[in-house]
């Protein structure tokens, strides 16, 4: 059941839905694009360090530990920076965070829901469904829909 189209649960919930302003496509492509940079970075500073230290590089290879490593390094950074803090650092910059919509902290269940398995759908889909979040009343993408989230901005 979808609490969201629910008021009554809303409330009895202990959020106010009326209480969040919602953050839009363009708020959270920016974010994420942020993010990425920041993940590059890691990656540039660790990982290719690590492989090319180690000669173990093979980049031709769609298996290799390269790809490994790096897709770690991606899906950690978005899990564990939004289970500590519901921001990662492309959000903390642009003023978003992620919230549950029942008023809850966010658990691990659901943020690896979210952050991991969600992301992998929307990257097998050629980030498609992201566009999603411009057309949803409350600017939910596909993977806040089944992790019962919302990305709102932070107070100030």
């Amino acid at each position: 059941m979808d609490i969201t189209s629910q008021p009554d649960l809303i409330e009895e919930h202990g959020v106010h839905e009326s209480e969040h302003v919602y953050a839009g496509f363009w708020l959270r492509f920016w974010a994420y694009l942020i993010d990425l940079i920041v993940i590059a970075s890691i990656n540039r500073i660790i990982i290719y360090p690590f492989i090319q230290g180690f000669d173990i590089s093979n980049r031709s290879a769609v298996f290799s530990l390269e790809a490994f490593l790096t897709g770690l390094v991606f899906f950690a950074y978005f899990a564990v920076m939004t289970k500590i803090t519901n921001q990662t650092l492309g959000k903390m910059v642009v003023g978003i965070k992620v919230v549950s919509i029942h008023g809850d902290n966010l658990s691990w269940g659901t943020i690896v829901f979210r952050e991991i398995i969600g992301r992998f759908i929307s990257k097998a889909l050629f980030g498609l469904v992201y566009i999603w979040v411009a057309f949803s009343p409350r600017k939910q993408g596909v993977h806040d829909y089944f992790a019962d989230t919302w990305v709102i901005h932070t107070e100030k």
